[in-house]
């Protein structure tokens, strides 16, 4: 009995054993006053990022050049029409009208005509045989003219009359898909200077366009025949493709920032894009595969005086030291230039070493996705532990730089 008495104290003590190695190891990690991410191996796309809506290659707005009453439909949404083919038609009553009008007009400048012709023809012998006088003749020779004219102008009315009425019948002017439909059955149609539209139809939604605004600070990487990624919310999942057609010339200002709109030309064999869907386009501008990334994070770090203290008083009190350190507060470490997208070619990465101190070192950035940067440099390798960030500030009884009287955390964490 009490050798399993004892068996079980001696579990319990060696449970409090590792638990305490445990919790002191972790108190330790815990205690860090940095930040770290890895120096990892990956692809890299740099892209530049803008919004555009997806629309039909060829649209075509279908409207009416006479006034009237919609008295039959024969598309609606989403029907495929062939070139001329009837589609609506337009109550021809009173243009039916007109024409039987103008046609009573042209007989009545026919007969007229015949008869200032035939008093012509009479005069012309009389005035020969020198029994009119040239103004007598004159008088039928301009009003066989006149009746002519107005013959002519009748016949130009008719032709107008017939060509109102046949507007009536609404064809399609392109084989496509009717994507839109703006009147029913009974509705009255106006046509003044503007025609009303009817319908629209797309050319083929099989071949589609993106439209997106670039501003001016990157239109400079766009090019035609360049490759484009884009997603739309109906597909999340989804990643299309498409190429660059253009960047048209035309400028556009929305709060003082300048646009330049690019063509992308898109693909769309399944269907799946619809005119009208918001595109988040990615331009892709440059890409590198299986080279040493880190985050960018790690670039825009600033140290703060304590660390630069550190490394100066590692480094000893000589002149170039000072002056090296005297250089790294001047600029910031190296790290306060560039964009996180664009970050300068030239940066610089903390880390520390194996025996646990701080150190720096110079690195060159090349592409960017906007999370990670592809760098290189003197002891850059995958797996290295670079600082992105300082987590605390310790008691000014340790050993970390940051245990020197310095109080709250750093400007900018």
């Amino acid at each position: 009995m009490k050798r399993k008495q004892w068996m079980i104290l001696a579990v319990v003590v060696i449970a409090v054993a590792v638990g305490g190695y445990a919790w002191t190891k972790l108190t330790r990690e815990e205690a860090s006053p940095y930040r770290f991410a890895k120096v990892e191996r990956a692809d890299v796309r740099a892209a530049v990022a803008a919004t555009g809506t997806l629309s039909a290659v060829t649209t075509v707005q279908v409207g009416t050049q006479v006034s009237g009453r919609v008295v039959a439909i024969y598309a609606d949404f989403n029907d495929t029409v062939k070139k001329g083919q009837l589609i609506a038609r337009i109550d021809p009553t009173l243009l039916e009208q007109a024409v039987r009008d103008a046609q009573a007009s042209l007989e009545g400048s026919r007969a007229q005509y015949e008869q200032a012709d035939v008093e012509y023809k009479r005069n012309l012998a009389l005035f020969e045989g020198k029994v009119l006088t040239e103004i007598e003749f004159d008088t039928s020779k301009f009003g066989r003219a006149v009746a002519l004219a107005n013959y002519k102008s009748a016949q130009v009315t008719l032709d107008r009359a017939r060509q109102n009425l046949a507007y009536t019948e609404i064809f399609a002017p392109i084989d496509g898909i009717v994507v839109e439909r703006n009147v029913d059955v009974g509705q009255t149609v106006a046509a003044s200077l503007s025609a009303p539209q009817l319908f629209l139809i797309a050319k083929d939604l099989s071949e589609m366009q993106i439209i997106a605004p670039v501003a001016e600070s990157d239109i400079a990487s766009i090019h035609p025949d360049q490759p484009v990624t884009f997603t739309v919310q109906a597909w999340p999942d989804s990643k299309f493709t498409g190429t660059v057609r253009k960047v048209r010339l035309q400028s556009t200002s929305t709060d003082n920032i300048v646009s330049y709109n690019v063509v992308i030309a898109v693909a769309n064999p399944d269907g799946k894009l619809l005119p009208g869907m918001t595109a988040s386009v990615d331009f892709v501008t440059g890409e590198a595969t299986n080279v040493l990334t880190v985050p960018n994070a790690a670039l825009r770090f600033r140290p703060t005086q304590d660390m630069l203290a550190a490394v100066r008083a590692r480094s000893g009190a000589s002149d170039g030291a000072r002056n090296g350190a005297r250089t790294a507060i001047a600029s910031g470490a190296g790290n306060g230039g560039g964009s996180a997208r664009r970050p300068a070619d030239a940066a610089a990465l903390w880390y520390l070493d194996a025996r646990g101190q701080l150190t720096r070192t110079r690195v060159h950035t090349g592409l960017t996705d906007g999370q990670r940067t592809q760098v290189s440099g003197d002891g850059i390798e995958e797996g290295l532990s670079v600082i992105t960030g300082v987590t605390q500030v310790a008691d000014t009884a340790g050993s970390n730089p940051f245990q020197q009287s310095r109080q709250g955390r750093p400007p900018g964490f």
